[in-house]
């Protein structure tokens, strides 16, 4: 059953306010609450000096108002006098400067005094309210990465990544190798002669660039490994979930989610429009809704990590007070987010926060309260999901017919060596995905490892390195794929592969990359695709290849080079894409595929659950549903009000 929530910080608010609140929060709808998340002065004042009664009555409060709590374990904000006895736990940046105290996420992952403290910590946290009955689930940490702090360049940072290394390598004449370093005269005697990759004259070495990067996402992993196995411990049967976050790719959030049961994200589609690569007029057009796929983009990809169990776990309420400029949602917002979380197979919508607070960081961050306490427009709104919810059965979500390929891995490798500067693996994934979408399709969002069995196509974006495995998945997979660039192009130690890209898919796609190159955004290459004339940009390859061409480039330089080539279920593209290329490109592999799109649908958005059909509309003014005429409405109806929402039953 689908849930609505809220995040809420007791300590914040006198005591005697606690049990107006609760009751406040089950009146307007609400069943879930998150507390606890950045407690840990409050709960530990001194070293050893435990105040929990506060907690406990918070915890008894909201739990006999009839609301299930998530607790968060308070690690991502050590208290000063844990800083100030252990100041080897702060992370240090790209420029040697250690992370102070005075804000939140000063702590290095690599640090194992902290992970140590950390842990000490959440199994006293666990002991007391493992076993509550009002605990329904904990959050482990809050927003790992936020700030740029997944990458710490500490002294515990180096000499962790050197056990790294040996672990990984064995030899240091193995690591020699794979890195190359008899270029520039990088040799290494040992492995405790190696730094991290910061503080060079220029460009550090890839290979240890990407390895730096892997070891980072590892440490992440590790560290709420670490908490995860406390929990599991102490507190059987509680769901443990983390908060991720939007376009945050410093770690691996696969890799971090196989110790968690739910995978949940916090949603600011308005601030995150406004800090993102989105042109100006997408910017102007989309300033009070965010862009319509960029929540549906990560409700997806969080279910993957999840492996179909993902909440919100904070939605924007209102204004924020972290972007460059902090817009409020257009009416009808708040309502149209929660339920295209529902409609993508969420649990739980939550949002943040309960009250606005008057004082600190976050004084301009918008709640469902007014700072004095007064309902804000939000509450309005959230209110009428939970009455629709009571009327609304929502069916199990079904695996989608296409599948799109994302991987951590390949994001950094290009990160790393773009060799075009706008050349970006998420963006264009993004994109993708947004032509996709545009065309009433559901995807879903999948790992390199993920099963392919039951779809009928699959996109790889951009794949740098392919493992043997993949090769091999790829191979039986009997669906249509389509691969593009840069796929295949290195090996897993950041090298040219020996016969060229696309490596491991040589032979299955009978091509040879022989040559790339980059452009800059405004040298736009012609490419003639059927009847038509597009154009690709950024990126252009030159092919070895027998297979069937589709299209070609058809500028002044080398015109009938082939830009899209077939063989057998498989399709490989040389070039980047822009917008009307790609929505033909995305359009004909779908025919292809036997994958039924339907028209255009400008701003409005669907998405199927089981047996309903929802839509959406993103846009500034009214618009209509794709509905069949006889369809039986659950929500809404065939004509779309601006941030309106529509369900109907498919027959």
């Amino acid at each position: 059953m689908a849930k609505l929530g809220v995040c809420y910080y007791p300590e914040h608010w006198p005591q005697n306010r606690w049990r107006e609140d609760a009751a406040a929060m089950v009146d307007l709808g609400l069943s879930i609450v998150r507390i606890g998340e950045f407690a840990w002065s409050r709960l530990e004042p001194s070293a050893g000096n435990y105040h929990w009664d506060w907690l406990d009555s918070a915890v008894t409060t909201l739990g006999e108002a009839g609301l299930q709590v998530v607790l968060g374990t308070p690690t991502a904000t050590p208290p000063h006098w844990l800083v100030k006895q252990h100041p080897e736990i702060l992370a240090v940046d790209a420029d040697g400067q250690p992370r102070k105290f005075g804000s939140r996420r000063h702590y290095c992952f690599s640090s194992q005094v902290y992970r140590d403290l950390a842990c000490s910590f959440v199994e006293r946290m666990a002991q007391r309210y493992g076993e509550n009955p009002h605990v329904a689930a904990w959050q482990i940490d809050n927003e790992y990465g936020c700030h740029d702090t997944t990458l710490s360049y500490s002294p515990a940072a180096a000499a962790a990544f050197r056990l790294w290394l040996a672990k990984h390598y064995g030899t240091i004449e193995k690591l020699n190798q794979a890195w190359g370093t008899v270029f520039w005269s990088q040799e290494y005697g040992e492995f405790g002669d190696i730094d991290p990759p910061n503080l060079t004259v220029t460009e550090a070495n890839p290979s240890h660039q990407l390895d730096y990067r892997r070891f980072s996402s590892d440490q992440v992993v590790a560290f709420n490994y670490a908490q995860a196995q406390i929990l599991k411990r102490l507190s059987p049967g509680r769901d443990l979930i983390h908060n991720f976050m939007g376009f945050e790719t410093s770690f691996d959030h696969f890799d971090v989610s196989a110790d968690l049961d739910v995978a949940s994200w916090d949603s600011y589609p308005l601030g995150f429009l406004d800090r993102s690569w989105f042109d100006h007029e997408a910017k102007t057009r989309y300033q009070r809704q965010g862009h319509p796929d960029f929540a549906a983009f990560h409700h997806d990809l969080y279910n993957a990590c999840g492996q179909g169990r993902f909440w919100v776990m904070e939605q924007q309420p209102g204004p924020v007070n972290w972007a460059p400029h902090n817009p409020a949602p257009l009416d009808g917002m708040l309502r149209l987010w929660a339920w295209e979380c529902f409609a993508h197979g969420g649990e739980v919508s939550s949002f943040f926060r309960w009250r606005q607070a008057p004082f600190a960081q976050e004084q301009m961050h918008a709640g469902l309260l007014r700072p004095d306490g007064k309902q804000d427009v939000g509450a309005a709104e959230v209110a009428q999901v939970a009455a629709e919810l009571a009327s609304v059965e929502l069916s199990d979500p079904v695996q989608s017919d296409i599948a799109l390929m994302l991987d951590y891995d390949a994001i950094w490798n290009l990160e790393i060596q773009p060799q075009g500067r706008e050349f970006s693996a998420l963006r264009w994934l993004f994109e993708i995905y947004q032509s996709l979408r545009e065309r009433g399709l559901n995807v879903d969002i999948v790992p390199p490892t993920h099963p392919l069995a039951g779809y009928k196509a699959l996109i790889l974006p951009c794949q740098p390195f392919v493992s043997e495995e993949l090769a091999q998945h790829l191979s039986a997979f009997p669906g249509k794929v389509l691969i593009g660039p840069r796929s295949g192009s290195k090996t897993q130690d950041f090298a040219i592969p020996a016969k060229l890209a696309p490596g491991p898919l040589r032979d299955l796609l009978g091509i040879t990359v022989v040559r790339v190159e980059s452009l800059a955004p405004e040298n736009l290459e012609p490419v003639q695709l059927g009847n038509g004339l597009f154009e690709a940009a950024l990126w252009r390859e030159e092919l070895e290849t027998e297979n069937r061409v589709l299209a070609s480039f058809a500028g002044d330089f080398r015109p009938g080079a082939p830009a899209l080539v077939e063989r057998g279920n498989f399709r490989y593209l040389a070039c980047l894409a822009t917008k009307p290329l790609l929505d033909k490109l995305t359009s004909d592999f779908c025919n292809w595929s036997g994958i039924e799109m339907a028209s255009p649908l400008g701003d409005v958005r669907l998405r199927r659950r089981g047996e309903l059909q929802f839509a959406f509309n993103y846009g500034s003014a009214p618009a209509d549903s794709p509905a069949p005429a006889d369809a039986e409405f659950v929500l809404g109806s065939r004509r779309l009000s601006t941030a309106g929402v529509a369900a109907w039953i498919v027959r």
